[in-house]
């Protein structure tokens, strides 16, 4: 037998595995009725399911603030939030969450197939917010002394505290500022416990960045307090009334500088505030402050359910309208184009299961354009084959000649094509991003499918009896 028939072969066996692995129900019906027929075990297909996006399966979209108000590093602490978030929310066990940085400072996040939003922005807003704050020095702290007793008087007596020059510094704490020491550099927290006292501590283990840091902190503040503050309130109840507000402050005197990248804070009551503690400091720890998400939306699954179908029957009269214009145009290389564009049908929806691709209805959009773009490089050979014929060459010869001379056309337009993808899918948000993952993906399978699969099933049907029917052509 033939080499081209070999691979002909190759090429259905591929497209009938493809097949089977993006509907794989059907398979196992006939696999069904063959172990009930004959009494064999055969096993179903190995199924995987295609992952949907937000806005197929439903979910719901968050945007954050961060206040970058007191961050010199804005970008670096964006950065540190994106992270920390991520690990939140992989936490909840969502499929496939999206966080991603928008702007300077507001970060999104989606999580699709959630339904109680109220508990997915809670379970964020408890992400706990790390700081260590040096004592201030006491001009600085008498300034804002000062600044507070002045915005107080200019309050009671009605007046607008903004014209007050530097009014801000009444919002801060008058004894300690903080450094850059934040969540963002701490990699664990573990409850330990004093070998003397067997009481619980905490133990603080910062990354390498972090050791430097803190060790830089230590160093400049020998015999002087370091404060902790957990989402802004001491790490501890330090004043013994068994809660804490205002009035406790934890904030051990350094001794020595430290090195190693490890801190322990001492004074906890039990196990339990130690290991509630060191849990919500092992969950996140945020190297900047967000508040209330500033937008919210919600897609409903029946909402997610009906625009899949929407897109699904699109898909089917986009593929249907292009099998029937290669057909009209093109007569028999237009029909093996078409069942060159089934497989490649196949084969690309294989591949986004396999990857896998978060399917969005963008994404859908994508893979409905790259139907249309796989035949274009058909169009371009099956041009150049007639022009071939017309001068008189054989099928064969012609078949050559056309790829040959279309191929550097389409290798063009195709890099083009994946070029703006590449830059659509680096710089833009992550519905453009599904749009451009699955055009590029469809353009990479296109030139498969249009330069390999096509002009296989060309080969095959050349022969003596269709040089007799050149009309077909």
């Amino acid at each position: 037998m033939q080499q081209k028939y070999w691979i002909f072969i190759g090429v259905m066996v591929l497209a009938v595995l493809a097949g089977a692995f993006v509907y794989p129900s059907y398979v196992d019906k006939g696999i069904d009725a063959a172990n009930a027929q004959f009494g064999w075990h055969l096993p179903h297909m190995w199924s995987k399911p295609y992952v949907l996006g937000l806005d197929l399966q439903g979910g719901v979209n968050l945007i954050y603030q961060a206040d970058l108000s007191t961050v010199p590093d804005k970008s670096g602490a964006m950065a540190g939030l994106r992270d920390v978030i991520e690990r939140r929310v992989n936490m909840f066990g969502v499929s496939e969450p999206v966080v991603q940085i928008q702007g300077q400072d507001r970060l999104l996040v989606e999580l699709p197939g959630v339904k109680d939003v109220a508990q997915a922005i809670e379970m964020i807003g408890q992400t706990p917010y790390l700081e260590f704050s040096e004592a201030r020095a006491e001009t600085e702290t008498q300034q804002i002394l000062d600044k507070i007793t002045e915005v107080g008087a200019a309050q009671e007596k009605g007046e607008d505290v903004q014209k007050i020059k530097d009014w801000q510094l009444a919002l801060q704490n008058p004894y300690f500022k903080p450094t850059e020491l934040t969540g963002k550099y701490l990699s664990k927290a573990n409850v330990v416990f004093d070998q003397t006292t067997y009481k619980p501590q905490i133990e603080l283990i910062f990354n390498s960045e972090g050791s430097k840091i803190f060790e830089d902190i230590t160093a400049r503040n020998i015999q002087k307090p370091l404060a902790i503050y957990l989402d802004g309130a001491s790490i501890i109840d330090t004043s013994g009334d068994n809660k804490i507000d205002a009035d406790d402050i934890y904030a051990p005197i350094v001794q020595d500088k430290i090195t190693g990248g490890t801190a322990v804070i001492t004074g906890i009551a039990n196990a339990k505030v130690a290991n509630d503690i060191a849990r919500r400091l092992n969950s996140g720890a945020l190297p900047v402050k967000i508040g209330s998400p500033i937008s919210q939306e919600t897609v409903g699954p029946t909402l997610g359910a009906d625009s899949l179908k929407k897109s699904l029957w699109a898909g089917v009269y986009g593929l249907l309208a292009v099998i029937a214009f290669m057909i009209i145009f093109y007569r028999l290389p237009g029909l093996l184009a078409s069942v060159a564009l089934l497989i490649y049908v196949a084969i690309t929806l294989a591949i986004f299961k396999l990857v896998p691709v978060t399917l969005t209805l963008a994404g859908i959009g994508g893979f409905i354009l790259s139907i249309g773009m796989a035949v274009d490089a058909n169009i371009l050979i099956f041009a150049r084959m007639k022009e071939e014929i017309n001068q008189g060459k054989s099928l064969a010869a012609a078949i050559s000649e056309g790829f040959g001379r279309a191929w550097p056309s389409i290798r063009d337009s195709n890099l083009n094509s994946l070029i703006v993808c590449a830059i659509l899918f680096i710089f833009s948000t992550s519905f453009i991003k599904g749009f451009a993952l699955t055009l590029s993906l469809g353009i990479v399978v296109s030139l498969f499918s249009a330069i390999f699969i096509t002009r296989i099933l060309l080969m095959v049907f050349v022969g003596p009896r269709l040089e007799k029917l050149k009309w077909l052509l």
